[in-house]
Order: C-alpha cells, then sequence, then structure tokens
C-alpha cells in the first residue's frame, strides 16, 4: 500500500468523481479508499473521521456541484478549491449538518464539530473582550483567561472597542478565536484566510497545525489559497452542477 503525498497545489477532480490524491509525482489520482494513512506522531485511525459518497446537492433540480465521495482521517486537511458558485459552501453546510443533501451520505465520528462560515457570529454591540468571552461561557471552555485568547487572537490592543468598528480582518481574527474555546475534533472553515493580513495567515496555519498534529481534522475550502506546508493534505476541487457533462 502505498502511503499518501501530501499535495502542493489541488488538482482537478478524478473523472470518477472521487476527491483524489497523488500515489506518484505523476498526479495520477487514486481511490481514497484504497490509500493508506499519512504518516505522522499522531496515532492511526482506520476509521475515518469523515466519510462521504456520491454526494449531491440540488437547487432548482439542478445539482450544485458533481456527485464526490471521500473520507478524512485524523491528522488531514481537506483542501477544497473550486470557482464561485461551485458549491463549496453548500460542501460545508452539508458536512456541518444545516444542509441535507439530495443524494448521498455523510458519515462522520468525530466528538464535535465546529464550523466557521461567511457569516461570523460576531456580536457588533459586544467589544472583543466580551465577544470572546462570551464565546468561552457559551462553549463551556476551562479556560477562564480571556484576555489570553484575546491576545492569542492578536486583538490585544482593540480589545475594548466595540466589533462594529473593527476592520474585517480583525472581525474575521475575533471569529477564529471561537476555535481556541470549541473541544471539536472536525473543523469546517469556509475561506477562512479572507481579509487576513500576512500575520492573520500566520497566526491561522499555526492553529491548523496545533490542531491536525493534536489528532484533530479539517474541511477547508478556499480560492487557491497555498497550502500551508508540513500538513498532510487531501486536495478536492469541485466542479459546478452547471459544467458537468
Amino acid at each position: 500500500m502505498a502511503k499518501r503525498q501530501q499535495r502542493n497545489r489541488a488538482q482537478p477532480l478524478a473523472s470518477n468523481g472521487y476527491c483524489g490524491m497523488d500515489q506518484q509525482p505523476t498526479h495520477r489520482h487514486v481511490d481514497l479508499a484504497q490509500a493508506s494513512t499519512y504518516h505522522t506522531h499522531v496515532p492511526i485511525n482506520f476509521k475515518p473521521m469523515l466519510s462521504v459518497q456520491e454526494l449531491t446537492f440540488e437547487r432548482y433540480f439542478e445539482p450544485v456541484f458533481r456527485s464526490v465521495s471521500f473520507s478524512l482521517s485524523a491528522g488531514e486537511v481537506l483542501w477544497v478549491t473550486g470557482a464561485n458558485g461551485s458549491g463549496k459552501t453548500t460542501l460545508l453546510r452539508i458536512i456541518a449538518g444545516t444542509l441535507s443533501p439530495s443524494h448521498g451520505e455523510v458519515r462522520c465520528t468525530a466528538r464535535n464539530r465546529a464550523y466557521l462560515g461567511h457569516q461570523l457570529a460576531v456580536k457588533d454591540d459586544l467589544s472583543v473582550s466580551e465577544n470572546i468571552d462570551f464565546m468561552r461561557r457559551f462553549c463551556g471552555s476551562n479556560c477562564d483567561r480571556t484576555a489570553e485568547l484575546v491576545a492569542r487572537a492578536g486583538l490585544s490592543r482593540v480589545a475594548t472597542q466595540a466589533a462594529r468598528t473593527l476592520s474585517a480582518g480583525q472581525r474575521k481574527r475575533c471569529a477564529l478565536a471561537r476555535l481556541f474555546v470549541q473541544d471539536a475534533e472536525l473543523w469546517l472553515l469556509d475561506e477562512p484566510y479572507a481579509n487576513l493580513d500576512s500575520q492573520g495567515e500566520s497566526m491561522l496555519d499555526d492553529m491548523l497545525r496545533q490542531h491536525i498534529e493534536g489528532g484533530g481534522s479539517c474541511v477547508l475550502a478556499t480560492h487557491g489559497r497555498p497550502q500551508p506546508g508540513g500538513l498532510p493534505v487531501v486536495a478536492c476541487e469541485l466542479v459546478s452542477g452547471a459544467d458537468a457533462s
């Protein structure tokens, strides 16, 4: 059985509708079910944390994206790319459980799922500290040092400002701080790098590495953002249902 290889960039969907990984540098796609677990220091779990089989979603009787199948184990990132309207957000919402698929099935064994979408759920009338403290209390986090969480998000300078006064990047950091306090094995992140500066991008890269090295998994949708180095990545490019032959 061949080891899974880390992907440097997303590749087109295989002809059988599977989101594949390269087995050799020739970019030949293989069935993920036939690939062995990526070798990291994370304990190997042969039961996938997330399994998606022949998934489709229809809107106005038309498929949003071409049928996809994949599996994701602990310590892996599914890197989802695709053109505008190809269904990246729809896929994440189905996995999160807020939408039901038209066909196919989703099996998830993760203890909890954390979803961060385009709507950041940041309360405008609360300060940064109050927002993060609310998230901490709501999620039942054992961490009682809100100031520490604010600092980890790089927001100490604006900790007392109302969220409505923040820049788009600062609001994204405030929302990402939710991941610090959620005990979720599976992260579902929709365009998490959007509006972040280079320091914010590095912060998110570090968050991902710590989560994956701790045995978590992540499904991340992005518009061509380069993959962070050193992470076991499964590449998945969605094809719009309108473009499917």
